[in-house]
């Protein structure tokens, strides 16, 4: 087992990965930039390393500061959490060349999930199902247009390398393709350095399922179930629950079977998720797979209580399946995940500034993933995530109630938050009739303006 741990991420990730190790008998060690000094996870981590200013590129992706911090600190391994530099397999690369223990796939199977046209191709040669698009790379917007007329309008101009939205814009007629080719390679290159972009048939109103995955070292896969990710605004999840009110247990038992042959056979390690859009008629079809731990993780521990986390770190220090989950997966009740980001809940502009008072709700199946505290600064260089309210009901209807019911208590004064937002969503008819998809959030907002008009 390891002894020491660095957490090569800030806020509330890195703040549960400290619980974890903590539980495990393991010393965490931070890092944090100069805006973070006073942050949570710096307190509560046996070691906290200062590694540049606040901007990014000079503190937490910064490969050379982050490797020395380990080596100062004499760690074992390194977990990335999510964001940053979780999925950059060349970060992965030189900490195994460093002799430290990255807690996540092979760099190998990193860079092959993070290309998301060969992504596609290794699943459709194992037989999951995926949309038509493009063969490859697309060159230029003669080539982007070729296809386009092949797969038929409207169709997704999407980043290789990327993710969360960045390089993406849906296509509706050859006039406007020119235009959103450009865009689309520029806002890519500018995200992710690589301004390759691929292609794929449009679904319209589909919804977001992913299926979160574990694997050990010795070819066991296991699937912890999906949860449903529809509700997102810009391609930004808001809300994530499991199960999904889409899937059926058939379904389920079927997908599930198929990921952990097809992941065992190209020797995926650790956790996994795998996202796919599903249509009307209730078809799959892969879109990427994520190579690290997801924001919405706990909704998945929740519903199964298996902590990720430490399972993350137990596969990575090389143990069998069957010694960290004791058992078989058990699926019990219905859990919800609201984000609660610092942003005007109607405009979406971001919110930095002091929490002038900070009181998260508690109660019977209510928990809160945060490194937000009174008094804290919610500075303006990283994400707007501040807080994860996840509740847990024995039935889809008890947990929106009592998601509903933790909403209300959720006290954040100083800064804007999405509350405000996620509790007119609780209450919206199609929302707790199970009626959602990725283009819920655009006709509950417009919707919303209608009635204020």
């Amino acid at each position: 087992m390891f002894k020491k741990i660095l957490i090569a991420n800030r806020g509330e990730i890195a703040l549960r990965v400290i619980c974890a190790c903590k539980e495990l008998g393991i010393r965490a060690v931070a890092i944090y930039s100069e805006a973070d000094r006073n942050s949570l996870h710096v307190r509560f981590a046996d070691e906290a390393i200062c590694i540049g200013p606040p901007q990014l590129a000079q503190s937490y992706l910064n490969i050379p500061a982050v490797i020395s911090a380990a080596e100062i600190a004499n760690v074992d391994a390194i977990h990335p959490g999510y964001g940053l530099l979780s999925e950059n397999a060349n970060f992965a690369e030189v900490c195994e060349t460093c002799n430290i223990k990255f807690i996540g796939p092979t760099p190998e199977i990193t860079r092959l999930m993070g290309e998301k046209e060969k992504a596609r191709a290794a699943m459709k040669q194992a037989g999951v199902p995926i949309l038509p698009g493009s063969e490859g790379i697309i060159a230029d917007e003669n080539e982007a247009l070729e296809w386009a007329r092949n797969l038929g309008f409207p169709v997704i101009i999407k980043a290789s390398a990327g993710g969360g939205g960045r390089g993406m814009r849906i296509v509706r007629s050859e006039e406007e393709l020119p235009a959103l080719f450009k865009a689309a390679q520029a806002e890519a290159a500018a995200a992710f350095g690589n301004g390759d972009l691929y292609m794929e048939k449009f679904v319209e109103r589909p919804r977001h399922i992913e299926f979160q995955i574990l694997a050990d070292q010795y070819g066991t896969v296991v699937s912890l179930g999906e949860r449903e990710c529809s509700i997102q605004r810009r391609h930004q999840k808001l809300l994530e629950e499991s199960p999904s009110t889409g899937i059926t247990p058939e379904a389920r038992e079927q997908i599930g079977q198929v990921l952990c042959k097809t992941l065992s056979d190209i020797g995926y390690v650790n956790a996994g998720t795998i996202e796919f859009l599903m249509d009307q008629d209730r078809h799959l079809y892969f879109i990427e797979m994520n190579t690290r731990i997801q924001v919405e993780h706990a909704v998945t521990e929740m519903v199964t209580d298996v902590d990720l986390v430490k399972s993350q770190i137990l596969l990575a220090a090389g143990e069998r399946m069957e010694d960290v989950l004791h058992g078989p997966i058990l699926s019990r009740g219905h859990a919800i995940e609201c984000r609660i980001n610092a942003e005007h809940p109607e405009k979406f502009t971001p919110s930095a500034g002091k929490i002038t008072a900070f009181h998260p709700p508690g109660g019977t199946g209510v928990r809160i993933d945060t490194a937000a505290y009174t008094e804290g600064i919610i500075p303006p260089y990283y994400d707007s995530l501040i807080a994860k309210l996840i509740v847990r009901g024995k039935d889809r209807e008890e947990a929106v109630s009592r998601m509903a019911r933790a909403l209300e208590m959720f006290i954040v004064e100083g800064i804007y938050t999405t509350i405000p937002l996620h509790r007119r969503i609780l209450r919206d008819p199609e929302f707790r009739a199970g009626r959602v998809d990725t283009n819920f959030i655009e006709r509950f907002l417009k919707a919303g303006k209608e009635h204020a008009a």
